[in-house]
């Protein structure tokens, strides 16, 4: 019994000695990003192109998921909370219900969702295979840095494409939200966006980006470090590709909660 304790004991020390080590190469690898950056626009070297193509192609492959992840979804939102309120005869309160839980909530978690799977999945499986084709040491040979040339460039990019996609999944889940409003509960366009407007504040849109840029940061950081980390050929690329998109959704979801609280204490909603 004894042993058997002991054995667990040392089994969560060794996870959590790993996980530990994770952290720190993460940071490290955002500290190399940062200082690659700053020196790459200084010195006016930055691979600019690199960061387009990478723009380019991650709005390519993540913006009709994104339509298309917002037309249901705003529905859902619409058609439950007007379902909600229509009960205690509220149904003005339809646009302000609906604005608040897709721009508080809905848009940045399906932001952060595409980030985390699409984005993720592309970036690790691209600097998965450079690494196990040991393109990267060849590169290090030559004197470019991977970090440099690869990876800054690719968290720009998607700081870059992260408030578009927001934007985007906001203005369709809206739109689809207002005509779910005013087919199925009889309410005026006019009344559903002086309803939105009343409930609404200027804080809700920047913490929501500020949600969507702190996705785009982490799946940067986490699809970045396993591209790197990658080894044992395809399979060991296919499930660096696994944890990776897994790994970035679980850390979108918890920064999002704490973000949640920040905005809940400091900025409730009220009416304008």
């Amino acid at each position: 019994m004894r042993a058997a304790l002991l054995y667990r004991l040392y089994q969560f020390a060794a996870i959590f000695t790993k996980s530990l080590s994770t952290v720190g190469r993460s940071v490290l690898l955002a500290q190399q990003i940062v200082t690659w950056t700053f020196r790459g626009v200084v010195r006016r070297n930055f691979a600019v192109g690199e960061t387009v193509s990478q723009a380019v192609t991650l709005l390519r492959v993540t913006t009709l998921p994104a339509i298309l992840v917002a037309i249901p979804f705003g529905a859902v939102v619409s058609v439950q909370v007007g379902a909600l309120v229509d009960t205690v005869g509220a149904n003005s309160l339809v646009g302000a219900a609906s604005g608040i839980g897709i721009i508080r909530q809905g848009a940045p978690l399906a932001t952060g969702v595409l980030l985390g799977g699409v984005c993720a999945s592309a970036i690790a499986a691209d600097l998965g295979s450079r690494t196990v084709r040991e393109e990267l040491q060849a590169m290090q040979v030559m004197g470019v840095d991977p970090i440099a040339r690869l990876i800054a460039p690719r968290m720009l990019a998607l700081i870059l494409i992260a408030p578009m996609l927001l934007i985007a999944i906001v203005a369709v889940a809206m739109l689809v939200a207002l005509a779910v409003s005013v087919s199925q509960f009889g309410l005026s366009s006019g009344g559903f966006w002086s309803s939105f407007g009343a409930f609404s504040a200027p804080a809700d849109l920047v913490f929501a980006v500020l949600k969507a840029e702190t996705g785009a940061v982490i799946v940067g950081l986490v699809a970045g470090l396993r591209g790197l980390e990658a080894s044992g050929g395809p399979r060991g690329v296919a499930d660096g590709v696994n944890s990776s998109v897994v790994l970035s959704i679980t850390l979108i979801f918890l920064a999002f909660l704490g973000l949640t609280q920040i905005e809940t204490m400091f900025f409730p909603s009220q009416v304008a």
